[in-house]
């Protein structure tokens, strides 16, 4: 029996997500924000809170209402027969998330949802479950956007964002759901070497040591809201759990590089909990020092913006990844999530591709910079295998008059017939109404040119000097040259002193009669 189910997401990795639904064999998958709606039986929800490296809870809506106010969210949730959930001896928690006009206050609407449940019991049976934020026996969600209300079991419990393996941190780590997220974009599943040259405490590493193995990341979690449920069957969650049938061999490596002596500690301590040592390198280095890489790979890193973590030399910093990545790294693909666009600017690389995603709060930008040694027209000829196939595919189909040619000649064909409907038919080059339009044409042309003065004084009775700092070419004109441009323009060129003085006297007195003019007056 398949059921609504609702998995959350970070904002960006929506796509991503639905993808790894579809995979995992969801049905009616459909992206929102921040959140991938799907169906599937008991089964699919134990895989998805299992298995999926993207999704921060997974949800199932067990009812659907409308509500103006926070007294009919009240009578909804107090209408449902709560003994399929809860009994008064387990205890519950509710987390609101409200979008409306009329109550925007989450944890208002969380309490009237405690109340419902609180007071069927007691008028059912004279005692009430106890509320318990930490570790209850089942968590809900209320979702309200407007007047539109959805109430959920969470099937999760702590988010599953939290894997497991983590022993220690560093400052500002990286979300895991980001991490993966931000590896799955990339395309990268362990078909070659994979590099953060800034890895912490070891997430980017890590998630990419599960992906490259195809290690469901649940096997670090200890457990999940659904394991307390009345309907729990543990011998499907012991066969989702065991199952290893899609884990993989991972024949590259994965290294991580940082400057920070601890951080390099807290990822080996991490990397040995989530027993990847055999997949991940960690070695004490600062990216100044990185040097070309001994097979392809691919660089993921997320550098400090500035926010959380201070640098001493922030743009400094990401001017150093640009030179690193290219002088040293010329081959393969780089990923840098950042923060603020001053740091990309200091790259100095082109990105082919920018995907806007949020770390927390900050709303960044995961840049994707193609590197390539020798020429970029060489590195575009690379393609030219690719685009003589499909050239030849395409001659192949015009041939035939089949394949998607004919479909964009037969659009071409309808387009250029309804133009033709519209603005009148064109046969070969274009017609005038009328034999005048071409005549006032030829002598417009005419005029144009026999009109247009002759600039004869451009010829020069020697040769220039070249002037490398010019503009223009570097030529220089003659003095002489330049003195008839300038009598040309403005004038005298030079002028002696008794003809400045004279010039300066009229001046002076045509100013002094503007001032003593009085217009003459009319008579009444």
């Amino acid at each position: 029996m398949e059921f609504e189910l609702i998995a959350k997401t970070f904002q960006g990795l929506e796509e991503v997500l639905a993808k790894e639904l579809t995979a995992l064999g969801a049905n009616n998958v459909e992206i929102g924000r921040r959140m991938v709606s799907f169906t599937g039986n008991k089964e699919m929800m134990y895989r998805a809170n299992f298995s999926l490296r993207t999704a921060l809870r997974i949800l199932k809506p067990i009812k659907h209402f409308k509500a103006q106010s926070a007294e009919e969210v009240y009578d909804a949730v107090k209408a449902i027969e709560w003994e399929q959930y809860l009994t008064n001896e387990k205890t519950f928690a509710v987390d609101a998330v409200v979008f409306s006009d009329e109550s925007r206050h989450s944890k208002f609407v969380a309490y009237k949802v405690k109340d419902a449940i609180a007071d069927y019991f007691r008028e059912k049976t004279g005692d009430r479950p106890n509320v318990r934020l930490n570790n209850p026996d089942l968590s809900l969600n209320i979702h309200v956007a407007q007047d539109k209300c959805t109430l959920s079991l969470d099937s999760s419990g702590e988010s599953l964002h939290r894997r497991g393996y983590r022993q220690e941190t560093m400052e500002a780590p990286l979300n895991e759901v980001l991490a993966a997220g931000m590896i799955l974009m990339t395309g990268w599943q362990g078909e070659c070497d994979f590099i953060d040259p800034m890895c912490g405490s070891g997430t980017l590493p890590i998630e990419a040591a599960l992906i490259a193995r195809n290690i469901a990341p649940g096997v670090f979690r200890k457990e999940y809201a659904f394991e307390k449920w009345n309907d729990f069957d543990q011998e499907l969650f012991d066969h989702v759990y065991n199952d290893d049938s899609a884990e993989r061999e991972f024949e590259h490596k994965i290294y991580g590089y940082d400057n920070n002596r601890q951080a390099i500690e807290v990822a080996t301590r991490n990397v040995r909990a989530a027993g990847l040592t055999k997949e991940i390198e960690l070695k004490l280095q600062d990216f100044a020092d990185f040097q070309t890489p001994e097979e392809k790979a691919i660089i993921v890193s997320n550098p400090p913006y500035g926010e959380r973590i201070s640098a001493d030399d922030l743009l400094g910093l990401y001017a150093m990844i640009g030179n690193r990545l290219k002088n040293v790294f010329k081959e393969g693909d780089a990923w840098i999530l950042s923060y603020r666009e001053e740091c990309f600017d200091k790259i100095g690389l082109k990105p082919s591709v920018k995907i806007p995603v949020f770390n927390g709060a900050l709303a960044c930008e995961f840049r994707k910079y193609q590197l390539f040694s020798g020429r970029y027209n060489d590195f575009r000829r690379e393609g030219e295998e690719l685009t003589e196939r499909r050239e030849r595919r395409e001659r192949d189909e015009r041939r035939a008059g089949t394949g998607r040619y004919e479909e964009r000649r037969q659009r071409r064909f309808e387009e250029r017939k309804e133009r033709d409907d519209r603005y009148g038919k064109r046969d070969g080059d274009r017609r005038f109404k009328k034999d005048t339009d071409r005549a006032r044409r030829d002598d417009r042309r005419e005029r144009k040119f026999d009109d247009r003065p002759r600039r004869d004084d451009r010829k020069f009775d020697g040769e220039r000097k070249f002037d490398r700092n010019r503009k223009d070419g570097g030529f220089k004109p003659r003095r002489e040259e330049r003195d008839q441009k300038q009598e040309r323009r403005f004038g005298t060129w030079k002028q002696t002193d008794e003809e400045r003085e004279l010039r300066g006297e009229r001046k002076r007195l045509s100013g002094i009669q503007a001032m003593s003019f009085e217009p003459k007056k009319t008579e009444e």
